[in-house]
């Protein structure tokens, strides 16, 4: 009598040992940013919108000089590069609202790639269309004739890129909350309000005051005042600090938390 030898078993163990990271691959993430750059809408609202913006309401500001010295133009093209990170993170985002649609979430459960993964892969895509988004703005306008110390250069597009992470997992938050089909509809029209409220578009001191005071509890104004601080010399502004990291961990236990129940219906 022979006895079948255990190697098989073994190794279909070893085959189905989970994958490294949970599966998430840089080969992946590049076919993620390829994708989402080919769509031609993205495009236009995170690339060429807020470079118009810069040409239409910038440069009629060249010659103006803020209080330090350092040009208007500076604090136009600063404040239209975090609204450009902040488009482009949020509708990167908010792309997961139609990959549910599509019955994406089930097919999770059947390919390596595990579902914290495929979330980190999203803000991945999402954070890297904001870096394009700020490196476009601040092309446009050191080409329109903005020049500043490079540490300004640095400090402000850095800022302006890491705070976009907020409306990264704003943008997660919404595509797990709002229907595919009407997700996109209606966040063009609140991330205007919130720049506007925020004092991305008009400076704060023209608003109201009641205005002003609403604007400190936006998600835009503390990315906007911490990515401006290097140019006006503000300082560090611990509201505007306290403002950012409590968006970003409310939007992003809440995006958890949709998540979670979103993959228990698979």
């Amino acid at each position: 009598m022979t006895v079948a030898a255990p190697s098989a078993p073994s190794a279909t163990r070893a085959d189905r040992r989970p994958p490294a990271l949970g599966g998430f691959s840089t080969a992946v993430l590049a076919i993620e940013i390829r994708r989402v750059l080919r769509n031609r809408r993205t495009l236009i609202f995170i690339l060429v919108m807020p470079a118009v913006f810069f040409l239409l309401f910038g440069l009629p500001q060249r010659g103006q000089e803020l209080p330090n010295g350092r040009p208007v133009t500076a604090w136009i093209m600063i404040s239209l590069a975090v609204y450009g990170a902040m488009v482009a993170t949020t509708s990167a985002g908010a792309a997961v609202a139609t990959e549910r649609a599509l019955g994406w979430s089930r097919q999770l459960r059947l390919t390596p790639l595990r579902p914290p993964a495929y979330v980190a892969t999203k803000v991945a895509t999402a954070m890297v269309l904001g870096l394009i988004a700020v490196l476009v703005e601040f092309a446009v306008g050191a080409a329109a004739g903005v020049r500043l110390p490079v540490q300004v250069w640095l400090l402000s597009g850095l800022t302006a890129w890491l705070g976009s992470l907020v409306f990264a997992a704003f943008g997660l938050f919404v595509g797990y909350l709002a229907p595919a089909e009407n997700v996109m509809q209606f966040m063009g029209p609140i991330l205007a309000i919130l720049a506007m409220l925020g004092g991305l578009f008009v400076p704060l001191d023209v608003l109201p005051h009641a205005l002003q005071q609403i604007a400190k509890f936006t998600p835009v104004y503390g990315v906007g005042q911490l990515a401006r601080a290097p140019l006006t010399g503000a300082g560090l502004d611990w509201v505007a600090l306290g403002n950012v990291a409590g968006w970003t961990v409310l939007f992003g236990l809440g995006a958890a938390r949709l998540f979670r129940r979103d993959t228990t219906r698979v």
